[in-house]
């Protein structure tokens, strides 16, 4: 792993596909974005939900049923950040019989910014993310108080 002064903000994603049904469409927008070198995958976990709400591991396959090992670039990524209590989080979270994605990414096209800000003293005491349905149900607020 490359000095960890040097990163840049490193994020996190679980991907629910209810029932299982994981159709592969973004899969290769995901390429792209590491192609491009926009961020760098640290870990990229598939689970299941299983009856009895336990999550369980499962093999990188071919997603979108093409007959290509879809997820092969991303065999063996991993750096041990996603452990046994964050599989238990997802669990919580997912619905049963549903397959998730646990993705740890680096976000490189921010870590020369970070890395100033760092050696600058700078330090990062809070972060979050906006949900795309939090900024529609904003607009429309404002949208609304407007149209008075």
């Amino acid at each position: 792993m490359r000095d960890l002064e040097d990163m840049g903000p490193v994020d996190y994603l679980v991907v629910e596909f209810p029932d299982g049904r994981v159709t592969g469409e973004g899969l290769p927008l995901l390429v792209d974005l590491v192609e491009r070198g926009i961020i760098r995958i640290l870990d990229l976990v598939f689970v299941r939900k299983l009856g009895d709400g336990t999550v369980e591991g499962l093999e990188l396959t071919d997603v979108d049923h093409d007959g290509k090992l879809d997820l092969l670039m991303f065999e063996g990524v991993t750096t041990g950040l996603v452990d046994a209590e964050d599989l238990a989080d997802t669990a919580d979270v997912l619905n049963q019989g549903s397959v998730a994605a646990i993705l740890v990414y680096e976000n490189r096209w921010a870590a020369p910014l970070a890395t100033t800000l760092r050696r600058g003293g700078g330090q990062l005491v809070a972060g979050g993310r906006i949900p795309v349905q939090a900024l529609l149900a904003a607009v429309e607020r404002v949208d609304t108080e407007v149209s008075r």
